[in-house]
């Protein structure tokens, strides 16, 4: 460090050029005239050409890992009874109604036993008896909040399902 060098303080917002150094110790003054003195080891230099030759590396960002029990998508059952068999006309109602109410429960099981958050049950908008057998499922299941998705639950063809 020698006299004409612009510094700066460390942990203070304090900057000059310098003025005298004796020893150790560094005279200074501000751009408003003041006088200060300083330990050498308490002053770094300002000098901005130290800073415009250093590259700056840019590192990728890492990507977060989410787990397939924590994605933000949930599973969806749609009850639609083409769905669930091949020859739907082989099957009368109550039967159609009995498998329909099996594989509901049995998704339920699977979403407690997977730990999974939401379910998303397609039922449909019909005479209502698929969707009363749903409701009444859900009515007679713990630690489970469930809503239509439409506001007019009437109108509503789904049900959301949240596990606790």
């Amino acid at each position: 460090m020698k006299i004409g060098d612009k510094v700066s303080v460390v942990d203070e917002d304090l900057s000059g050029t310098i003025t005298s150094v004796k020893g150790n110790i560094v005279v200074f003054k501000d751009e408003y005239g003041f006088t200060y003195q300083y330990p050498k080891e308490k002053l770094v230099p300002k000098d901005a050409d130290l800073y415009e030759n250093i590259r700056v590396v840019k590192k990728a960002e890492p990507k977060k890992v989410v787990s397939k029990k924590h994605q933000k998508n949930h599973m969806v059952l749609d009850l639609h009874f083409h769905h669930m068999v091949k020859n739907p006309s082989d099957y009368d109602s109550f039967e159609r109604l009995f498998i329909q109410k099996a594989k509901l429960i049995e998704v339920l099981d699977f979403c407690r036993k997977h730990n999974l958050k939401r379910l998303e049950i397609v039922h449909g908008i019909g005479d209502g008896t698929l969707q009363r057998m749903v409701m009444d499922v859900l009515e007679s299941q713990s630690d489970i909040d469930f809503y239509n998705k439409e506001i007019l639950h009437h109108q509503s063809g789904a049900v959301m399902i949240e596990f606790h």
